[in-house]
């Protein structure tokens, strides 16, 4: 993990289960010109501890955070290469945007200096697929390997591929997740220009409210996390440490609009029902949804719609849901990986983490919320919902061993 709210798994979980905000004003750049002023940006980063000077000058930050989250992971699970071939452990990464950040640079250096000042290194440094070829890279790792860019939902994407490759035997090992770093004047701007980030400049810590009446936008975020997937009896002899078995991957097309989601929330609900199916459960197993919940007043609203599809209209007593991107703010692409990582750690140590900033319902958002305060609470399985631009869903599901 690399996150605004701590740069291991462990900081990282304390801060959502005790509601710490990893929220702020913007760092990287003067926001003063722009509608929104504040972010949640990746602190006290140091990657020098797993990627050499000499290659980080080549890495834009989307991979280095992939890097060092993969290298986290991997450490992890403890795998001894000299002990496993290589070739049947891949890795799956997505990111929303990519390198941004050495693009604004580049084009920059080539308006003021011209051509001959353009960086060799420029286009492998923005292309989106470079966050897993680095990856495998520096691990030595020569299976499938594959980057999916779908918005907000390429993590979640990126890690149901990988389960899906482990399924049918391509691989016995995957590491898979999201990256994203892209808050820069133009992808700030951009999502500013869109009306999409939240404007409380005043309050950035209580700017990021899911589900609460009061919600005016997400809050931008940057980080990467990376899950460590492998096939259950490979794990299972070689005795390693799990924390929830992956069982079903659910995927939807909204078919509707570029960046608005289906109104009657029919491509989140199928996304849902599909992921259930492909593990095997009813919605009577699920005690647990980590909602999209981007605290975007369309968003939430439709994302409660589509959750009450499924579960039906006593959702509210059948089913915890919480948005710890209150906690977070919005990793984009890497939300998914984020939230994954989240739902295994709610399985594993009993404990689902809370909404934070919920403080005034929303006649359309009417479920169990988990408002304010962590709740330990046995979780049996449990959902990762993720929702892009341009109508893509995707589903988790994971379930304890």
């Amino acid at each position: 993990m690399v996150s605004p709210v701590g740069n291991t798994k462990d900081d990282f979980w304390r801060s959502l289960c005790e509601g710490k905000s990893g929220a702020g004003f913007v760092s990287y750049f003067d926001a003063k010109d722009f509608s929104s002023h504040i972010d949640a940006e990746v602190k006290n980063f140091d990657p020098s501890w797993c990627i050499n000077p000499k290659e980080l000058k080549r890495m834009d930050k989307f991979v280095q955070f992939a890097v060092c989250a993969s290298t986290m992971a991997f450490n992890d699970a403890g795998i001894e290469l000299g002990k496993e071939d290589p070739n049947r452990i891949g890795v799956i990464i997505g990111t929303g945007i990519g390198g941004l950040r050495v693009v604004e640079e580049q084009a920059r250096n080539y308006l003021e200096r011209g051509p001959k000042r353009l960086s060799p290194f420029l286009i492998p440094m923005l292309i989106v697929n470079m966050a897993p070829g680095q990856v495998s890279i520096s691990l030595g790792l020569k299976g499938p390997n594959s980057c999916v860019t779908t918005a907000c939902a390429s993590g979640g994407h990126s890690i149901g591929d990988a389960f899906k490759v482990i399924q049918r035997g391509d691989a016995d090992m995957m590491l898979a997740g999201g990256t994203e770093s892209c808050i820069t004047p133009l992808g700030f701007g951009g999502f500013c220009a869109l009306k999409a980030l939240t404007t409380r400049n005043d309050d950035p810590i209580h700017a990021s409210r899911p589900f609460d009446r009061e919600r005016d936008g997400f809050l931008m975020a940057e980080g990467s996390g990376i899950v460590f997937l492998e096939e259950y009896e490979h794990a299972r002899k070689r005795g390693a440490k799990i924390y929830a078995e992956m069982v079903g991957y659910g995927m939807s097309g909204d078919a509707y609009h570029i960046t608005a989601p289906d109104p009657e929330g029919d491509g989140g609900a199928r996304c849902m029902s599909l992921s259930l199916k492909d593990a095997g459960l009813s919605i009577d197993d699920i005690d647990y949804i980590n909602a999209h919940g981007t605290s975007t007043p369309m968003n939430d609203k439709i994302e409660t719609l589509a959750i009450k599809k499924v579960f039906g209209p006593d959702a509210k007593k059948k089913v915890a849901v919480s948005s710890t991107k209150s906690v977070t703010g919005h990793l984009l692409g890497a939300a998914g990986g984020v939230e994954c990582a989240a739902i295994a750690l709610t399985i594993k140590e009993g404990v689902i983490p809370p909404t934070m900033n919920y403080e005034h319902p929303d006649p359309d958002c009417d479920l169990d919320y988990v408002p304010n305060t962590a709740r330990k609470q046995r979780v049996r399985a449990a959902m990762s919902n993720s929702l892009g631009f341009g109508g893509h869903n995707v589903t988790l599901v994971l379930k304890g061993i």
